[in-house]
């Protein structure tokens, strides 16, 4: 275990304040007693150092006895992560309500002493009548403003505030009820570093939280580390946890004595806080605290509804110039032209002041906007260097230095990427405000000479400062119209390429179509004259061949060569495209054995083939397809691999049935030339040969071959070693 996880952190200061454990505090507040039990038999392990002030029996007497020794009546412990209600308890005739949870594997209970006079639903009572001033409110400042005011009247704090947090996580006074003596904060800001982002997180899950005297000294935990688990305790979830010295501190020199803070959550996110500071000590017991947290619920509740309304309002509007924009888009062949020159413009989507296009390598410009060359500097320097295709921003001068040149007209940037040729963006102004902030936010420390560290700052005197730089913000439903109009012209585009495709796809048919006809026409014409040539040849050969002499008959035997070849060839070129026209292949069993028995004896193995040794495997299986191309399959791949294997001593042709992934696998091996890996997948195109000149062949043997085996839906191919001979694999669809 990590030693550092043993203890807690000696000293904090606003170094190492954003990262304070402030869950493993350590300590309590002394408004209560804080009393630990092991939760597997309820023996306490750990107690407030202040159990003898509020129990009157000393914490080492307590430690190690079961809880029954303190509350000598039942109690009911709770089940781990559930919302437990209070239970009264009585400890040497006194009352108290006691708060339980289970951390780790202890249980955790909260003793607050219980009010005298309380009547626990009297708040409650009042709720309604608070829901329905809420729910009159007519806009979010009156809302805040009623929302103060009843807090106020509620529970009698000097000062009740209510405080919005910005998307920088600034905080802003936005409604205000106070002592007539106290100075206004209202219209105040605050800086993020005043509520750091665990505390934030802390909020969202424990909605309220007191600090019933901002000058009570924290009560330590005896021990100090949980016997059960050897670590700290984690007391997050305690009413009672002491709080960091450094918001005790910042709170001292604001002049609070007592605060009470309640989370505004809106759409699952920290929106603001209720904050209600006292001049001396208050304390709120759990009704009341409760009270507090349903209404802050309800606020929570109608901030949303005030949100949701405004934005379905501008969502709607939004939302109809979109359709028309994908209407112009359906329209116009050109997407800028769509987007940017008709009835509505995509500048229309976003409140914004101009917007640019960039649609390869173009930019369409409209409103005010930076310059063409300021634009490229900033879509190759700055935008295309975001890792997500939408980002934002109020303030692009602070990332950007460039764009302090044009601020004024694009302070607020926010771009979408649609691919990586295209792209949106718009532009807001630079708005010039002086902003009035709750002290310096530059001073944020001082150097604490008697702590001997860092501390808050002293002055909350009000701090103004002159913004320049920053737009107005941008909002969530930007993000959201910026989404959908990226999937609608990506829908477009996709739907014009595919028509461009199928287009083009119909084009290369016919060119196909007619290309193979073509050929078709062309090798049957070559026929005729291929003959007459075979014929002249054969005249020479029977009634001239003493005047040719010896020479002339060489000749003569190589122009007869010739149009052998060339009838080869038309053969050939007759036969690949007779298989293009195939559209459907009628199929049938097909006895293999007695298919490749027939193809060796019209091969003349004795007479052409005399040292070629052929090895088939016994009971192959039959096969499933058309027999007349099967046998041409049989025949081109056996020819090839007794023609080049011939030169070899002892040519072996091995012919079988492997199983390869499953399927049922033959093969063609012989001991050949070998072919080479570079050209493993060429020698199954048209006119394309693995070897030279010396061996006879037009080029497109293998090309028939693998038109044939796609005919019966399979796979064909080859693995060799240049001189190390030569394997063909191939599989067809099995009978359905």
């Amino acid at each position: 275990m990590d030693k550092s996880s043993l203890k807690y952190p000696v000293q904090v200061d606003l170094e190492n304040c954003a990262k304070e454990p402030i869950h493993f505090i350590g300590k309590s507040q002394a408004h209560g007693v804080l009393v630990v039990c092991d939760r597997t038999n309820l023996n306490i392990t750990q107690a407030g150092e202040n159990a003898s002030e509020y129990f009157g029996i000393p914490v080492d007497e307590l430690l190690g006895k079961p809880l029954s020794y303190l509350l000598k009546m039942p109690f009911l412990a709770p089940d781990f992560d559930e919302d437990n209600l209070p239970q009264e308890v009585e400890v040497n005739r006194k009352k108290f309500l006691v708060l339980a949870h289970i951390s780790e594997e202890s249980l955790v209970l909260d003793f607050e002493p219980l009010a005298q006079v309380q009547d626990p639903f009297f708040f409650q009572k009042q709720l309604t009548g608070i829901l329905n001033k809420f729910q009159t409110a007519r806009s979010l400042e009156e809302l805040s403003s009623e929302a103060a005011k009843l807090t106020r009247k509620m529970f009698g704090y000097d000062r009740v505030m209510i405080y919005r947090f910005d998307e920088e996580w600034n905080g802003e006074v936005i409604a205000e009820t106070k002592n007539d003596d106290l100075e206004s904060w209202l219209g105040l800001r605050y800086p993020a570093t005043d509520i750091p982002e665990q505390s934030r997180k802390m909020f969202l899950k424990h909605r309220v939280r007191i600090i019933a005297n901002v000058h009570y000294t924290p009560v330590p935990l005896k021990p100090e580390i949980s016997p059960v688990t050897g670590k700290p305790l984690d007391i997050s979830r305690s009413s009672l946890r002491a709080v960091s010295p450094i918001h005790i501190e910042y709170l001292k020199n604001m002049g609070v004595g007592a605060s009470l803070s309640a989370a505004i959550v809106v759409k699952g996110k920290l929106w603001g806080l209720i904050a209600c500071h006292h001049q001396a000590e208050k304390h709120l017991d759990f009704y009341q605290r409760e009270s507090c947290r349903f209404l802050a619920q309800m606020l929570s509740t109608e901030i949303t509804l005030h949100e949701t309304s405004s934005l379905l309002s501008h969502s709607e509007q939004t939302e109809s110039i979109r359709r028309q924009l994908v209407a112009q888009m359906k329209y116009h062949d050109n997407i800028v032209e769509a987007l940017s020159r008709d009835t509505v413009q995509f500048l229309e989507l976003l409140n914004c002041s101009g917007g640019a296009i960039f649609y390869i390598n173009e930019w369409e410009l409209n409103g005010q906007t930076p310059g063409k060359e300021q634009l490229d500097s900033l879509l190759n320097n700055f935008i295309k260097k975001q890792s997500k295709s939408l980002f934002w921003t109020r303030n692009l001068s602070a990332l950007f230095p460039e764009a302090e040149e044009y601020k004024k007209t694009a302070s607020g940037l926010f771009s979408l990427k649609i691919s990586d040729n295209k792209y949106i963006l718009w532009f807001k102004p630079e708005v010039v405000q002086v902003v009035t902030w709750g002290g310096n936010p530059q001073n944020k420390v001082f150097y604490n000479e008697k702590e001997q560290r860092l501390s808050p700052r002293k002055s909350f005197e009000k701090w103004s400062e002159k913004l320049t730089g920053f737009s107005e913000p941008w909002h969530e439903l930007d993000r959201n119209t910026a989404r959908a109009l990226r999937e609608n012209i990506s829908h477009v585009l996709l739907t014009r390429q595919r028509r461009e495709i199928e287009a083009l796809n119909e084009k290369l048919i016919e060119a196909n179509r007619e290309l193979e006809l073509f050929s078709y026409g062309l090798s049957h014409d070559l026929r005729a004259p291929v003959r007459g040539m075979e014929g002249f040849l054969k005249i020479l050969r029977e009634d001239f061949s003493n005047p040719l002499g010896s020479e002339g008959l060489k000749y003569l035997e190589m122009s007869t060569g010739l149009t052998q070849k060339m009838n080869d060839l038309i053969d050939d070129i007759l036969e690949y495209s007779r298989l293009g026209h195939i559209e459907r292949v009628e199929k049938h069993e097909v006895d293999t054995t007695a298919m490749l028995k027939e193809i060796f004896e019209l091969f003349n193995l004795s007479a052409n083939f005399p040292s070629a040794r052929i090895e088939i495997q016994e009971e192959l299986p039959p096969m499933w397809g058309n027999r007349r191309m099967l046998f041409q399959l049989w025949s081109n791949l056996l020819n090839n691999a007794l023609k080049y294997s011939s030169e070899k001593e002892a040519p072996v042709i091995e012919v079988g049935k492997t199983l390869i992934n499953g399927r049922s696998t033959f093969y063609v091996k012989d001991n050949g030339i070998g072919v080479d890996p570079a050209l493993r997948e060429k020698i199954f195109e048209t006119f394309q040969r693995g070897v030279g000149s010396k061996f006879k062949g037009t080029g497109i043997g293998l090309a028939i071959v693998k038109r044939i085996v796609e005919k019966h839906e399979g796979e064909i191919w080859v693995e060799s070693e240049p001189g190390e001979g030569s394997v063909f694999y191939f599989y067809l669809e099995p009978q359905k």
